[in-house]
């Protein structure tokens, strides 16, 4: 009798865990997905349009000022979407709440527009800032590229990485995922960029 209280006991107490487990992490996840596209947007997006200018003109202040304009007009539009966002969700579970038990919301369990919005534009901003600096110290056009390929690339597996490790999901797939997302995106740019300006060129523009 002892024994089947002590396994019944022990059955709970590992069922408890896994559900404190499980709660923890879909608790992490609307802040994992906001840091991990914040970043991964402010990355990418930044580097293709200074690869993609680069390619038409590829002087080092014109890369530059263009990579500073896309990580402002990014930063804002993140901010702004993650808000506009999180606060319609927000306004889906409240009215969920009163519907099922008209009970006192709890704010605190609630997610917030505000901190997401805070979140996803600091988190681009540190994205939008890797290929800023890799290719601020670069004479060669040639060579800033590849640099800022190289660093883009770098920060990709780390993001990848790290969302994987952080939301338990399995880490091939996520970098995987980031990589090639990331790699598509700044070939696309730059391809497009360079037919426009060889077709330009070809018509002496």
């Amino acid at each position: 009798m002892m024994e089947s209280y002590n396994v019944n006991n022990s059955l709970n107490i590992d069922l408890e865990k896994d559900q404190e487990t499980a709660f923890n992490y879909s608790k992490r996840s609307p802040w994992i997905r906001a840091a991990v596209l914040g970043a991964n947007d402010g990355l990418v997006s930044t580097a293709s349009l200074m690869m993609g200018v680069g390619a038409v003109k590829p002087d080092v202040k014109t890369m530059l000022l263009t990579g500073f304009a896309g990580l402002v007009a990014g930063a804002c539009s993140m901010a702004i979407g993650e808000f506009v966002s999180v606060y319609s969700q927000y306004d889906i579970e409240v009215a969920q709440i009163k519907r099922e038990s008209g009970e006192e919301i709890e704010k605190a369990k609630l997610p917030s527009p505000m901190l997401a919005s805070v979140a996803s534009a600091v988190a681009f901003i540190l994205g939008a800032t890797v290929p800023l600096l890799a290719a601020a110290f670069v004479k060669t056009y040639e060579m800033r590229i590849v640099v800022i390929a190289a660093a883009v690339t770098f920060v990709l597996v780390m993001i990848g990485w790290l969302g994987a490790v952080l939301g338990k999901a399995p880490v091939v797939k996520s970098l995987a995922r980031t990589l090639i997302g990331g790699w598509l995106a700044m070939t696309v740019t730059f391809g497009v960029t360079t037919l426009f300006r060889s077709h330009f060129r070809s018509h002496g523009l």
